[in-house]
């Protein structure tokens, strides 16, 4: 049996709202006289899931509620789900920057940890003394730490200002620093948080490189927190994805992205505002090639989407209606932008028109539409973000399977032949 990395038991944290503490005396007093009994802690029994749309009752809340799972050692785990889900809580409480309210975490081998900009660093020290003082809290010694020191600099880009004092370092140089840091020094778990997105994207690819080397190549055990759902496909083997404080999904990472965005999905095929207002999008409709409402088509199927939107005339040769479709990876898979002067236009400065997407371009998967009308370079006049869905679904005789479960973005057919 392969071992255990992590392995979390009855894990729940329960916060008061607006308080540090319960808030109270009496409250703290109250919990004093039930634990000197050898009774619950009767707070434990009250409080409300951690559900930001909704008015509560309670001033007690639980951000983590009852939660359990093992990690295996090598593991790359993409912790997934919506604002609030409780994912930055499990990360502290398993790096002990805070203590669970009830259950325990049993962990095999050293954590090093990267939840916020300048987590671990004393800001009045240098570069170079906080990577010693990284090694050092993670148990290494002086020699260990000196021989991983060039390799670190290296990575991090910051040589030049390594003996400058790190709070003159910009956001970018402090994460830069600490990511080398926690990746390179020899910890058995590397847990980092959304902190990632601070960098530019040709560092966030060069960090997603490493913390695949530190998990497929090293044996290493990797946590990840992340909203770009490809990145977390890329790296992570395993997912977990909370929601309200608890797990819905654990298991395969494929599997639980699709949950989670299959969550929050209203698969609406249409969008029809029934106010009548000036210079605004008011419908959009997802049709077949015989104009019936659809949500699901299959490959080789034409798809055609439809607009209704009215412009005023002072507008008519500044604007462009423009079009973006996304997949559930959020990848941009196409824009398309039309100026509103090549449309006729009625008196009313009404206008219906549609856009014919072609059939076998758009490979099996979820999409969203966002469709705007804007000036280029300057204001957005209307804009409906992700209004409607629809599905290419994964049948019809003309698509080509391929042999990984990733399709890409479009399929695009190539002419082959001898040379």
């Amino acid at each position: 049996m392969k071992n255990l990395a992590i392995k979390a038991e009855n894990i729940s944290k329960q916060y008061r709202l607006g308080e540090v503490g319960t808030g109270t005396l009496s409250h703290d007093l109250n919990r004093f006289w039930h634990k000197l009994r050898g009774n619950e802690d009767p707070y434990l029994k009250i409080g409300e899931s951690n559900d930001r749309s909704k008015k509560g009752t309670s001033d007690y809340v639980w951000s983590l509620r009852e939660i359990n799972f093992e990690i295996i050692q090598g593991d790359a785990v993409g912790i997934i789900g919506r604002n609030g889900a409780g994912k930055s809580t499990l990360l502290k409480l398993l790096s002990k920057v805070t203590k669970p309210t009830t259950g325990s975490f049993k962990v095999n081998g050293r954590i090093a940890s990267l939840l916020e900009v300048g987590t671990g660093f004393n800001p009045e020290m240098t570069g170079r003394e906080n990577i010693y003082l990284n090694g050092a809290i993670l148990g290494m010694r002086r020699h260990e730490i000196t021989r991983k020191f060039d390799e670190i600099v290296d990575f991090s880009g910051v040589e030049r200002y390594i003996d400058t004092p790190v709070k003159r370092y910009s956001s970018g140089m402090y994460v830069r620093l600490a990511f080398a840091v926690a990746a390179h020094l020899e910890s058995e778990i590397l847990i980092v948080d959304e902190v990632l997105a601070v960098g530019d994207s040709e560092f966030q690819k060069k960090c997603l490189g490493k913390m695949g080397d530190v998990s497929r190549g090293e044996g290493r055990t990797v946590l990840f927190v992340s909203h770009n759902l490809a990145a977390v496909q890329t790296l992570c083997n395993k997912g977990i994805m909370l929601e309200n404080g608890l797990i819905k999904y654990q298991g395969d990472a494929k599997r639980a992205l699709d949950f989670y965005i299959s969550s929050g999905n209203s698969s609406s095929n249409s969008y029809n505002d029934a106010n009548k207002k000036i210079n605004t999008i008011s419908k959009i409709q997802i049709v077949d090639s015989n104009y019936n409402l659809r949500n699901n088509f299959n490959f080789n199927e034409t798809i055609k989407f439809l607009f209704d939107f009215n412009l005023s005339s002072e507008y008519i040769d500044k604007v462009e209606f423009g079009l973006q479709v996304i997949d559930q990876k959020e990848r941009v898979v196409f824009s398309n932008n039309k100026k509103t002067s090549s449309f006729l236009r009625d008196l009313n400065n009404d206008f219906s028109i549609e856009c014919i997407v072609p059939k076998s371009v758009l490979v099996p998967n979820s999409y969203k539409v966002t469709v705007a009308l804007h000036i280029p370079n300057v204001a957005y006049i209307s804009h409906l973000d992700e209004v409607v869905t629809f599905n290419i679904e994964e049948t019809g005789t003309d698509f080509y399977q391929y042999s990984g479960s990733d399709y890409g973005c479009v399929f695009l057919e190539c002419k082959w032949g001898n040379r």
